[in-house]
């Protein structure tokens, strides 16, 4: 029964990993659903592709979030695989089959009703945000989701890579409000450089840059071009 009981903590493990990377991406700006979905197919390797996804990889903390749930998720799968292969070949202590079915069956379930209490949800998500606020994750209001409009407009936070048009110019040399985008903030380092940026504000590899504008032209004047 050993074997059992390894197979149900992993899986609670892997329930508590998929929550606090959720509670992780909703913190940093994502709505619960979207945070969750993205959470899920990560640890579990599903790679769904979806619109959301793009705001993940054009985030580096979320990116960091995703890549710890694949490494996760990948080490678990293994180890509950393996786990459950030697349960149901295990035969040193001759007990039945169908009690460690049985066993197994029962335990999943109870692992999965009591994650449906409001109140254990409430306690996990409450420990989980006190802990990534203590380790520095704050969070923001969910800028891309709120302001993303039929017309194609949203805010994004975009990494600023060595390769990017604008990286290395002031704002005055690269006029990206020549085709409309705004640059609202700008976070070096970590930390965000307080108040709008100004035109002789230098774009720096690495800056993570809050802009506003349509999306296809916020992608042109902040990412490397393709190719």
């Amino acid at each position: 029964m050993s074997s059992v009981i390894a197979l149900l903590v992993i899986l609670l493990i892997s329930l508590l990993a998929v929550r606090v990377g959720s509670t992780a991406l909703m913190m940093t700006g994502l709505s619960w659903d979207t945070a969750s979905f993205q959470s899920y197919s990560a640890f579990f390797g599903v790679g769904f592709t979806t619109r959301e996804a793009e705001m993940v990889v054009n985030h580096p903390l979320r990116r960091r979030i995703i890549r710890d749930l694949i490494m996760a998720g990948n080490i678990g799968i293994t180890s509950a695989l393996a786990t459950m292969v030697a349960t149901l070949v295990q035969t040193e202590h001759h007990i039945n089959p169908l009690v460690i079915v049985g066993s197994l069956v029962a335990g999943i379930v109870g692992i999965f009703y009591l994650f449906r209490f409001t109140w254990v949800q409430r306690m996990i998500d409450f420990l989980i945000r006190r802990s990534l606020e203590k380790l520095g994750l704050v969070r923001v209001l969910d800028y891309e989701m709120l302001l993303r409009i039929q017309s194609g407009y949203c805010v994004s936070e975009i990494e600023i890579m060595p390769e990017t048009p604008v990286a290395n110019r002031t704002l005055r040399e690269s006029r990206p409000w020549d085709k409309g985008v705004i640059i609202l903030a700008i976070k070096r380092n970590g930390h965000t450089i307080p108040g709008l940026p100004m035109p002789a504000e230098t774009l720096m590899p690495g800056d993570v840059v809050t802009a506003y504008g349509e999306e296809h032209h916020v992608k042109a004047v902040l990412q490397p071009p393709v190719g």
